[in-house]
């Protein structure tokens, strides 16, 4: 009795440990990358990655509760597109970063033809201005996409934890069955599953809040120090989440995947 006890228990801890691990998956990184290009302070990036965890459990929680607890079956396609909705998520991501980088073309080129501006960035849009004190703006500050929303939802005391909360949710319906799945092999008693599926999220929630900081800290350095180098890493964080979410699309529905084919084939990982 007591060594089946020990054994559950290292079992436990294995799921936190691989918790912390699933944190890592590439498209995990590559979307939080694209939150944390806003952030100038790393305990708010700590946060982002909390919230993320957060909603990653509870769909972690829902969907594989309901494969462990009533022996639900994710049908592939099903699968399949929870899947896709990663890849979909990535693109609308990038390009919702990319959007506040026109004002740093701008800057660019401004500065190719000698003109002399200053430029730093703020939240989501790029902000430049002539170093004499009478010239305007070269950009309005609500002309970014981003900067609009925050103008008209800042009100909303849960706004900026909405974005990260919503992509957990969404990588945690990608990946639930998978986890799911790995502990049934496992745990046969639901109860035990359950509080697996509990400590997963745990390490998850950590792992992805050392992973915010990583991230951030070049963001919060440079925004106020380097804005020029600031403004090519928000435009790469941008370019590869855009470009990762077509691969993911390519890949899921008509490659291995074959989502928008006659036989799909989905493998939970």
């Amino acid at each position: 009795m007591t060594e089946t006890f020990g054994n559950l228990v290292s079992l436990l801890f294995l799921g936190f440990l691989l918790g912390i691990r699933h944190a890592t998956e590439p498209d995990h990184v590559v979307a939080i990358a694209t939150i944390v290009t806003r952030q100038q302070n790393l305990r708010g990036s700590a946060m982002i990655g909390a919230v993320w965890g957060f909603g990653h459990t509870l769909t972690i929680l829902a969907v594989g509760g309901a494969i462990i607890l009533f022996g639900v079956v994710i049908p592939p396609r099903v699968g399949l597109a929870m899947e896709f909705g990663v890849g979909i998520m990535l693109i609308l991501l990038g390009a919702l970063t990319l959007t506040g980088m026109a004002g740093a073309i701008r800057e660019a080129a401004s500065f190719v033809r000698g003109s002399s501006h200053q430029v730093h960035a703020r939240g989501d849009y790029v902000h430049r201005h002539a170093e004499s004190a009478g010239e305007g703006h070269g950009q309005r500050e609500d002309s970014a996409p981003l900067a609009w929303l925050d103008a008209g939802l800042r009100s909303l005391a849960l706004y900026q934890w909405l974005r990260p909360l919503t992509i957990g949710i969404v990588h945690g319906l990608a990946g639930s069955a998978a986890v799911a799945l790995l502990v049934l092999t496992l745990v046969r008693d639901a109860v035990w599953a359950i509080a697996y599926l509990l400590l997963f999220g745990a390490g998850t929630i950590g792992g992805m809040m050392l992973i915010t900081l990583g991230l951030s800290a070049p963001f919060a350095f440079t925004s106020s120090n380097l804005p020029r180098l600031n403004f090519r890493l928000r435009a790469a964080a941008g370019l590869i989440s855009f470009a990762f979410g077509l691969f993911l699309i390519y890949e899921i529905g008509f490659a291995d995947g074959g989502l928008f084919t006659d036989a799909p084939n989905w493998q939970p990982r």
